[in-house]
């Protein structure tokens, strides 16, 4: 059964992944229009939409594993 922190998608291979890049947070929020909201929910590991994650792969041109991964709860 599903439960409240067993385990957390972290996002933070985008930030690593942005930074190879050269694109900053402001560059994404002001050249490519991605939306405010979105971006604070990536900041706090929050849920996001697939359409969020296929528009990061297509900016950044990178796989999903570029931009965030699985962290299994530890005991």
């Amino acid at each position: 059964m599903l439960g409240v922190g067993l385990s957390v998608i972290s996002f933070e291979p985008l930030w690593k992944t942005m930074k190879m890049r050269g694109i900053s947070q402001y560059k994404l929020l002001k050249d490519y229009h991605f939306s405010a909201g979105q971006l604070d929910r990536l900041r706090n590991n929050h849920n996001v939409n697939t359409y969020t994650i296929d528009q990061l792969c297509t900016l950044l041109e990178c796989e999903v594993s570029d931009i965030m991964k699985f962290v299994p709860k530890q005991n």
